[in-house]
């Protein structure tokens, strides 16, 4: 079946997955560690996370049974708010979830291959744009060619993330491998800084952001009512537990000083238990997580873009089509992706991607309440409301602002990439109104 109505529960839930597990788990907790000196602390703002995240996956579970519709952010904010709600929505989706994204994803995975190429065999940045070039291809052209691939990577990766989990665990438990990043003495209260908790959620958020992924192909999926939030709540719950269990790894291990500020802190630990034979597995994990990450954005991320074409805020080429792929809308996506490739770093990407994506997920989860209120009796009905989005948002917005205070750079790009919306919707309604 390979219709606009062909992506079953196991489809979505892979989605999600490939669209969390990314180059934020694999780099976050070695700065982390460089900020907050404890890994106690670490792993607390991953746990953090991962309640956040499973509460903004219910949240977004309760938009996607009152609008079961491809679109994600746009298609609530623009429905529930306003229309340039929605277009901000969707060009922060353009600008930074997606694109910005994907772009990280593509640098990290060119960090991790390089290596185990020949010297100088290629330059800087090729690799990242070949990888976002043939996902584009696959992704670009039919839907159930795409979803099927996309399922049996993310299979063989997540069996590879649990075999690194079973080994490390293994080698500590027979081999009576010391933990040596455990703190010798509790983390005392005046060690502990809100602010650099604050930055480092915001890291972990990064890595946790996809938990909404199956939102923007919803319009695509059987019986979306019932699989979209099911599938989020399920795949966010696995992603949370593996996240929590290779952190521990990462940060327990080894020394603290070894891996504070290192952004292969994945390579570090699996060394450390296992040397050069389990480091070259883990190598091996992180190039596949990437890969799918960058192939789970592609195939979500351009459903946006077509479904703000089908409103008539883009061209209406980007348009979807029955029974086909969105491909000039994946084309674009590539395209954008790898300009940001060439023009950033990876770790530029990362604080930027987390505060932004943040607010833009905390004010759509906001738009609940405004869709309930609209529909009488709907909230009984939504598991988990009221309670869920309040958390969701209340936390995310308070983290976001103590985040702001220690690294105003980045909140700073946050506001322009929204006011920039801002002034392309304008600029795009002054010109439908003078046609």
């Amino acid at each position: 079946m390979t219709g606009r109505h062909s992506l079953g529960l196991f489809t979505l839930i892979c989605l999600v997955v490939a669209n969390m597990i990314g180059a934020g788990v694999f780099t976050t907790s070695g700065y982390a560690m460089a900020d907050l000196g404890d890994p106690i602390l670490v792993l607390c703002a991953w746990l953090a996370g991962g309640i956040l995240a499973v509460c903004g996956a219910m949240s977004y579970g309760a938009l996607a049974r009152l609008r079961p519709l491809s679109g994600g952010e746009y298609l609530y904010l623009s429905r529930n708010i306003h229309p340039l709600a929605g277009f901000i929505a969707g060009w922060i989706s353009l600008v930074a979830g997606f694109t910005g994204a994907i772009a990280a994803a593509a640098l990290g995975l060119e960090v991790y291959l390089l290596p185990l190429l020949p010297v100088d065999a290629l330059p800087e940045n090729v690799l990242a744009t070949l990888a976002i070039c043939l996902v584009a291809l696959l992704h670009g052209r039919q839907v159930g060619q795409g979803a099927l691939v996309q399922n049996g990577v993310v299979i063989l990766k997540l069996v590879l993330i649990v075999g690194f989990i079973v080994i490390g665990g293994l080698i500590i438990g027979l081999h009576k491998v010391a933990l040596s990043g455990l703190p010798e003495n509790p983390t005392g209260i005046s060690a502990f800084s809100l602010s650099a908790f604050a930055v480092t959620l915001m890291w972990v958020s990064f890595s946790y952001s996809g938990f909404n992924a199956a939102t923007y192909i919803a319009g695509e999926a059987r019986d979306p009512v019932s699989t979209v939030p099911r599938a989020m709540l399920i795949a966010t719950v696995i992603v949370m537990a593996l996240y929590l269990l290779l952190n521990a790894f990462f940060v327990l291990a080894p020394e603290a000083e070894t891996i504070a500020g290192r952004g292969d802190v994945a390579a570090v630990a699996a060394a450390y238990l296992g040397g050069d034979a389990l480091a070259g597995l883990v190598r091996a994990i992180i190039i596949l997580a990437l890969a799918t990450s960058v192939s789970a954005m592609i195939m979500a991320g351009p459903r946006v873009y077509a479904r703000m074409a089908d409103d008539g805020l883009l061209p209406r080429c980007l348009g979807l089509r029955e029974s086909a792929a969105p491909g000039l809308a994946t084309a674009l996506q590539a395209l954008l992706a790898i300009v940001v490739v060439w023009i950033s770093s990876l770790r530029e990407l990362l604080s930027y991607l987390g505060m932004t994506l943040s607010i833009s997920a905390a004010v759509t989860v906001g738009s609940l309440f405004i869709l309930v209120k609209r529909t009488p009796g709907s909230g009984a009905s939504l598991p988990g409301y009221p309670w869920a989005p309040m958390i969701y948002v209340s936390f995310t917005l308070l983290f976001v602002a103590l985040a702001a205070l220690r690294t105003p750079v980045q909140m700073l790009a946050a506001l322009l990439t929204i006011l920039s919306g801002v002034a392309v919707y304008l600029l795009l309604n002054r010109r439908r109104e003078s046609v």
